[in-house]
């Protein structure tokens, strides 16, 4: 007799299974004989607290989270493998994308500007077929790249599916059947450039920024690597001499310096110049004048040059001697010249600018809300590993794994309601008003303008099925 009102259901089994990890740590976890292996990945990432794990079939092969447990034909007490993934991280001004080498891939943030590739979906023979829609994962990503408003996704195949806004190189267009063996892709604020195996360019996007290279085309050949400014490209070939397209006022117009530009070893680029650096040791400048294209006024100290370290307007450049020569639109205090001279790297925002030194402390100059004052902090800055910046705030990575912020609280300068999180941190990435964090156990901390990718809650169980 079945009484009204109440169904009676014959349980479900349960498969107990434990999965180990190369150091040979391991856990026993229980899931529902029905479910996918997702699940069981789930599982197993909480009993061992680690994030971002790919199980292996008893006989080594990865196995798709996608798929049925039951399909694998495993018995309580059997043993999976499982290795821990290095996720990575891109963005575009709006946006991040986080996604596992040959795994899928999870976006956030303003959606037009890069935060949904669904719209990607359909063009993928080999999407999961699970969640595909809703959590926007793309399989066998190799690395993605990004423009202002863009991702570009190369897979393990060598093809490559973009997704975004159109006018940022979201959209191929005709140039989508000539990405097959893409090894390289560079990208500015509204273009992108692949490198294919056979030393030639394509590109794609905003035709303003360097998306249109048909003027040139016939001169990419042989082509050793590309180098963005923000809106043109300058390709190095193997010959050294030097291609460049785009806007002329960024750099796309190599008229000026053509004849010089022989021998040439390496490219830096701020936002819109470039600088050379050739066989000699000397450099040759060309863009706009206030982001450095007119080194005239420092050109006579510019030998034996070492190495160069770019801001978005500044060029540094080391000498053998120790000495750092700067121009472009606001150059370092003379004052702070010396302390620079052992200058590892520089992140600049739309105002300020945070330069990491060789002891693993900070120095700072500019405007005071961007960041350009940093003693708020400034006694704790200590064994920074990594500075990165928003359009208005810096965080700092130190050894320890911990995170110092400071500049506009809107754009990130204030994590004290996620400090409590910050440690372990492994990276640290950011789009215009927002920071990610990856830790070490593969969680996500975020922080910042929920407009531009400051709140993940939303993709969270996506991050968890990422594989």
């Amino acid at each position: 007799m079945v009484r009204k009102g109440r169904k009676l259901l014959r349980q479900c089994p349960e498969l107990r299974v434990k999965v180990v990890l190369p150091s040979g740590r391991d856990a026993e976890v229980s899931v529902l004989a029905t479910s996918k292996i997702g699940d069981l990945k789930v599982a197993a990432q909480k009993s061992l607290g680690q994030g971002f794990l790919k199980l292996l079939s008893p006989d080594g092969q990865l196995l798709n989270p996608t798929a049925a447990l039951a399909e694998l034909g495993l018995k309580d007490g059997d043993y999976l493998g499982a290795v821990v993934q290095s996720p990575l991280v891109a963005t575009t001004n709006f946006a991040f994308a986080l996604w596992c080498c040959g795994g899928g891939v999870v976006t956030w943030g303003e959606l037009e500007e890069g935060g949904d590739c669904s719209p990607v979906q359909d063009r993928l023979q080999n999407v999961q077929s699970i969640h595909s829609t809703d959590f926007g994962q793309l399989t066998n990503v190799q690395t993605i790249h990004s423009t202002r408003g863009a991702f570009a996704a190369s897979l393990g195949d060598g093809t490559v599916f973009a997704w975004g806004d159109p006018g940022c190189g979201g959209d191929p267009g005709s140039e989508r059947n000539q990405l097959q063996n893409v090894k390289e892709i560079r990208t500015n604020w509204g273009a992108f450039a692949a490198i294919l195996g056979d030393g030639t360019v394509v590109t794609w996007g905003n035709a303003l920024a360097g998306g249109d290279s048909s003027q040139v085309q016939h001169h990419l050949k042989h082509v050793k690597e590309i180098f963005p400014t923000d809106a043109a490209f300058a390709a190095l070939l193997h010959d050294g001499t030097v291609v460049a397209w785009g806007a002329s006022c960024s750099g796309g117009d190599i008229s000026g310096v053509r004849e010089q530009l022989s021998n040439v070893q390496m490219i830096y680029a701020t936002e819109d110049a470039f600088a050379a650096v050739l066989n000699d040791k000397t450099v040759v400048t060309w863009g706009g004048a206030e982001f450095g294209g007119d080194s005239k006024g420092v050109q006579g100290q510019l030998k034996d040059v070492q190495n160069v370290l770019t801001s978005r307007s500044e060029f540094f450049a080391l000498l053998s001697d120790g000495t750092c020569v700067a121009w472009g639109y606001k150059p370092p205090p003379v004052g702070m010249h010396d302390q620079l001279k052992h200058m590892q790297g520089v992140c600049r925002n739309m105002a300020a600018c945070a330069a990491l030194l060789a002891d693993g402390t900070v120095a700072t100059w500019g405007s005071s809300t961007h960041g350009g004052d940093s003693s708020k902090v400034q006694d704790r800055l200590r064994d920074v590993r990594e500075i990165v910046g928003t359009e208005s705030a810096f965080a700092a990575r130190l050894g320890d794994g911990r995170v110092l912020t400071w500049g506009d609280p809107k754009s990130g300068g204030d994590s004290d309601g996620v400090q409590h999180s910050l440690r372990h941190v492994q990276n640290i990435h950011s789009t215009d008003g927002a920071f990610v964090a990856v830790l070490a156990d593969g969680t996500v901390v975020t922080w910042g303008d929920p407009y531009y990718g400051g709140d993940s809650r939303a993709v969270q169980q996506e991050l968890q099925w990422l594989w």
